[in-house]
């Protein structure tokens, strides 16, 4: 997710091509008559004469552009993408055959979907509906008054997520709660983080136990994971500052013991148990922030989208395909793909790199819903 900044990023096959276009591509001169031939003995099983995916995560091909066809075909038969079957076929194309396939799915009109096919799902508001489970214990808006429960708002995405498979994994000692945890599925657990990441932390009061003033020293070893003053700035390490003082001594002493962090250990057992107090009273009073904008991230992610893939921009000599009303499951699938580095695009891994599964599925329900152009 950062759990997002970005997923995103999204799109079908995406500014990523501009990377993989580093031959010059034929003029997209084809003949779609001869196109359609050819679409008509190895093509339609999957995408159809009309240019429709036959089953969910098989992407329309109906208006695309030519050139971003041809780049694709390309794409697959030097092995920068990978599927057997489009491999042998693009292997066996001529260049002439490249260039009538395009033509005549580009030349088709754009599939639309039915009305109310495809709903836009945001990560955030599911988030927000799960956090009522957790109200009673760690707050509303997961700002906890209880000593010895953690504070979740504006906590790093990431890392809630990782909290929650090791309470799975009974790797931390869990409260009768959690036993609500394993019905979560994993777009759940992340929607859940985010929601929790974009709130706002309450400040503090000092504790009633431990010198914060002695505490700030300690902590100098802290701040190479932790960020200055407890501030974390990596999505998968958490945010300290402003956390329960009652919490972070609980934390930090299981450290000695049951939480599997060799680094973490190494440090805390040279710590005293006044110590230890003294660095949890020093960041519970640090001010901290929300980790995320989840309110607004799938709207600012989808305008950075558009800059490249708005359906008025046309650039043959860098393919970037056109993605409103392209199928979810295909979209979800590409995107998951750039980001885990399965396929090439310097660009568009950099993009969906910080994004989990949640947020590639909101940006993708999005663009699906969209009226095909």
């Amino acid at each position: 997710m950062k759990l997002l900044a970005l997923a995103i990023v999204l799109a079908l096959l995406g500014c990523s091509e501009r990377d993989a276009a580093r031959k010059p591509l034929a003029a997209p001169s084809g003949d779609a008559g001869a196109g359609k031939l050819f679409a008509e003995r190895e093509c339609k099983g999957c995408h159809g004469l009309d240019g429709k995916g036959a089953a969910p995560a098989i992407p329309h091909l109906a208006a695309q552009r030519e050139s971003y066809l041809l780049a694709s075909l390309r794409a697959y038969k030097e092995g920068k993408r990978t599927h057997a079957a489009l491999k042998e076929i693009a292997t066996q194309m001529s260049d002439a055959d490249a260039r009538n396939i395009a033509a005549y799915y580009a030349g088709l009109p754009p599939v639309q979907a039915a009305t109310g096919e495809t709903k836009t799902v945001s990560p955030y508001e599911r988030g927000q509906s799960l956090a009522a489970a957790c109200a009673k214990c760690h707050g509303e808006d997961g700002n906890s008054t209880t000593p010895g429960i953690p504070t979740l708002a504006g906590q790093q995405p990431h890392y809630l997520v990782a909290a929650i498979q090791e309470y799975l994994a009974s790797e931390r000692k869990a409260a009768p709660m959690h036993a609500l945890l394993p019905s979560l599925s994993r777009l759940d657990k992340e929607s859940l983080a985010l929601y929790f990441a974009s709130q706002t932390p309450q400040a503090r009061a000092a504790p009633s136990f431990g010198d914060p003033a002695a505490g700030e020293p300690l902590t100098a070893v802290c701040g190479g994971c932790h960020g200055s003053h407890g501030v974390s700035i990596d999505t998968a390490t958490p945010i300290l500052a402003g956390q329960d003082a009652q919490y972070l001594v609980q934390a930090i002493k299981a450290y000695r013991t049951t939480r599997q962090r060799e680094t973490m250990r190494a440090y805390v057992q040279k710590l005293s148990d006044k110590e230890i107090g003294n660095i949890a009273a020093f960041y519970s009073v640090q001010k901290s922030r929300p980790a995320e904008k989840g309110q607004t991230l799938v709207q600012e992610l989808t305008d950075k989208c558009n800059r490249c893939h708005d359906a008025q921009v046309d650039n043959p000599s860098a393919p970037i395909p056109k993605i409103g009303g392209q199928d979810r499951d295909y979209l979800i699938m590409a995107l998951r793909a750039y980001r885990d580095d399965r396929r090439e695009s310097t660009t568009m891994h950099k993009m969906s790199l910080p994004y989990g599964d949640a947020v590639i599925d909101s940006i993708a329900s999005y663009y699906a819903a969209q009226p095909a152009k």
